[in-house]
């Protein structure tokens, strides 16, 4: 995988987990603004399910997030669960 390939595949990533976030936070205010409307006539369970679909998008990007890092460690000549961050120079 190309250094560029990983870059872009990295800002991709990066702007799903955005507009995942984005959603939720319009799903948000759309829910309350449409409670406030309806009362007892919201429907509650259908904005779960749409909740439940975000969370799996966001489950998916940190999935790609961590296939992607496996790639370029094993790209590298490296093994995943090898690499130790050191805490200091």
């Amino acid at each position: 995988m190309t250094s560029g390939a990983t870059r872009d595949a990295r800002r991709a990533l990066a702007r799903l987990r955005r507009a995942v976030q984005k959603s939720e936070r319009e799903l948000d205010d759309l829910q309350a603004s449409i409670q406030r409307a309806e009362g007892s006539d919201f429907p509650e369970e259908e904005y779960e399910r749409v909740r439940r679909r975000l969370d799996e998008i966001a489950l998916f990007a940190e999935e790609e997030a961590e296939r992607l890092q496996r790639k370029v460690l094993e790209t590298g000549g490296l093994e995943p669960g090898r690499i130790r961050r050191s805490s200091g120079p």
